[in-house]
């Protein structure tokens, strides 16, 4: 989708929180404000459903939020330069979670926003008279969606912004009261859900739209997570305090098979969506909005008007999508020898604007157990090779140094394209030796006999240096034989939604109880994406065709008796890094039960080479809810006790 932009105010007040900023709103032509008025013409509103789309951008692809939805889990702890905001998230002792350093901030100062303008498009369409239930479908989507991100996030929210329940909002309110959860799922996420799934197209109104296919992945999901939290298998406690008793009388086995009714609907009428023949083509860059993405918050290198952001520098701020320079580790410390003896020290991989490489910020790394655990099948699974790079090659001639070779590792000599460091994928059969002095990497690599490249196995990843986010990493077509533009925020789409994640939700609810029909067991389910995975077409890291099909032998190797650690395994495979993990584990009550332990380096060079150390993280239940946002507390009109009552337990 192509975005055109202006710079004003929607009229869409309510929480004096959530005034500090203005939102970027899409629209033909620039208007220097929005009145309330505004809504109640045919323009008003098709401008506010652009808007919605464009207030995606502020959290998805926001690197903070992207911290907050995996620093904590199995998948991520906080890497070398990271400070309070990635500590606290770790819960391993580095820092402690409160109010003012939860960057869940970034969903609740952006959610609301959306949700005031989708009930601005709901309540004035009517009016308005063309207006069709088809775009008013597109405002009861994200009027849901972001209801259902709040809820899973916080718990019960707030229904009511100063209007009343669902009412358009147009005057500051500085007094609120949050909905059960509950309350939130029946009054707003089911109905809007229902309606999205009835009134919405088939196909796509304009390049990313929301079709009924989308809502209908949103629709399941709910179900699915709703179910779960009727069920509360651990007691995990929900706030505002509630008997979790559905008001529709239904219990959770119902939604569980709602959820998987509708999943496996979705997946026998896709419509214009389907499964990528190979996981490298889900991720790949030349690839994107294929036809695997349900939803995404879209950039562009075609025009920083249409981008949203500038497309040479940015200082780490929505609306650019900068989320994964804080998974990319500082790969240009690595050094070489422009001569034989070493007198001169090169950078020979530079930074690139490539997705193999990108912008470093060094805030976040994967654990250890990611790479011997998560991802321990390399040679049948296709996955560990399309999520990551592991491969670091010479790139200085675009940098204009004019060399020939550089000398590497063991005083080899390394040519341009060719590997300068590997992170092996298991540990190897000889000792790797990290006192190769003189021929020093300066990130504290080692050597193997007879290898030119660097070389760091599995139990020498550390907060310093780890294998790069591949799957997110950069791509621009106007580097022009040269490094690009690295330090812009990425011109591609953030992905939030994939057609691949109905066969989960509906494994899932299978596991949960809910009855199957032929073909489509929870085991059934699952091989399909397994089966995908096993099938290459690139082998990536090696930067060569691989024309190899172990789908069978993934299938294989599937359990008999899929059970959800299993299923969170396979997701954890499947969507590592993009910002899934912790609403996977808290939705199934096993964040602690997978997250308390992990095993990663020292950030010290003076430490490479020994062993890694363990470190033991305290989940708490209440931990299982973000706090509300300090800022949002602050400015409301209440009293100390009102203030106390509105946060969350445990985070007063």
């Amino acid at each position: 989708m192509k975005y055109k932009f202006i710079k004003g105010l929607l009229g869409t007040a309510f929480f004096a929180f959530l005034l500090m900023g203005c939102s970027d709103v899409l629209e033909e032509k620039p208007r220097s404000i929005y009145e309330p008025s505004f809504f109640k013409t045919e323009r008003g509103v098709e401008s506010g459903i652009t808007a919605l789309y464009a207030q995606l951008r502020y959290v998805y692809g926001q690197g903070y939020f992207y911290n907050a939805c995996l620093t904590g889990t199995d998948e991520v702890t906080y890497a070398q330069s990271a400070d309070g905001n990635f500590k606290d998230m770790d819960f391993s002792g580095a820092g402690s979670l409160t109010s003012t350093s939860s960057r869940a901030d970034v969903l609740w100062g952006n959610a609301f926003t959306s949700i005031n303008t989708a009930n601005g498009i709901i309540e004035n369409a009517e009016e308005v008279g063309s207006i069709s239930d088809a775009l008013v479908a597109e405002a009861r989507f994200f009027r849901a969606f972001n209801y259902f991100m709040l809820v899973q996030t916080f718990g019960g929210v707030p229904l009511d912004l100063g209007a009343g329940e669902l009412a358009f909002n147009t005057s500051t309110s500085r007094y609120s009261k949050r909905n059960t959860v509950s309350e939130v799922y029946s009054k707003v996420i089911f109905p809007d859900l229902l309606t999205a799934v009835e009134n919405l197209p088939v196909d796509q109104r304009v390049t990313g739209g929301v079709t009924k296919t989308v809502a209908r992945l949103f629709l399941s999901k709910a179900y699915l997570t709703y179910g779960w939290w009727l069920e509360n298998p651990k007691n995990i406690p929900t706030y505002p305090e509630t008997d979790r008793n559905d008001p529709d009388g239904h219990d959770a086995q119902w939604y569980f098979q709602q959820a998987y009714d509708v999943a496996t609907f979705a997946i026998e009428n896709p419509g214009p969506y389907g499964l990528q023949p190979t996981f490298y083509d889900v991720n790949l860059a030349q690839n994107d909005r294929n036809s695997e993405i349900l939803l995404y918050a879209d950039h562009t290198e075609d025009s920083e008007y249409y981008n949203g952001s500038s497309l040479t520098y940015n200082g780490g701020s929505a609306p650019a999508n900068f989320a994964v320079w804080f998974m990319t580790w500082n790969y240009i410390n690595t050094k070489s020898g422009a001569d034989p003896n070493w007198n001169e020290r090169v950078s020979p991989v530079l930074r690139e604007a490539a997705q193999p490489l990108g912008r470093p910020w060094t805030r976040m790394c994967p654990t250890i157990e990611v790479v011997t655990e998560t991802f321990a099948e390399k040679t049948l699974d296709s996955r560990f090779d399309g999520t990551f790079t592991t491969v670091y090659r010479a790139n200085w001639p675009k940098g204009g140094t004019d060399l020939d070779v550089v000398y590497n590792a063991n005083n080899m000599t390394v040519a341009p394209g060719e590997p300068i460091l590997t992170f092996l994928e298991d540990e190897p059969a000889v000792e790797v030796d990290y006192s190769n002095d003189p021929y020093k990497s300066d990130i504290g690599a080692g050597v193997i006999p007879g290898r030119a490249d660097y070389v760091i196995p599995p139990s020498g990843i550390s907060r310093l240096r780890y294998p790069g986010l591949w799957k997110l990493g950069v791509y621009r077509t106007d580097n022009n034989g040269g490094l690009g533009q690295p330090n812009a925020g990425s011109t591609r789409p953030f992905n939030i939604a994939k057609f691949s994640e109905f066969y989960f939700i509906a494994a899932e609810a299978a596991v949960k109880g809910a009855a199957t029909t032929a073909g489509m067991t929870a085991r059934d389910l699952i091989n399909v994406i397994r089966g995908r995975a096993g099938n290459w077409r690139w082998d990536n890291n090696g930067n060569a065709p691989k024309n190899e099909d172990f789908s069978q032998e993934m299938m294989d190797a599937t359990p008999a008796d899929v059970d959800v650690e299993y299923i969170l395994a396979e997701r954890s495979r499947e969507y590592y890094g993009e910002g899934y993990r912790w609403y996977d584990l808290v939705r199934t009550q096993m964040w602690r039960e997978l997250s308390s332990e992990y095993s990663i380096g020292s950030a010290s060079l003076d430490e490479q080479g020994n062993e890694p150390d363990l470190f033991t993280r305290e989940i708490q239940d209440f931990h299982y809810l973000r706090p509300i946002p300090q800022g949002q507390l602050d400015a409301m009109e209440m009293d100390e006790a009102e203030k106390a009552a509105y946060q969350n337990p445990g985070y007063n």
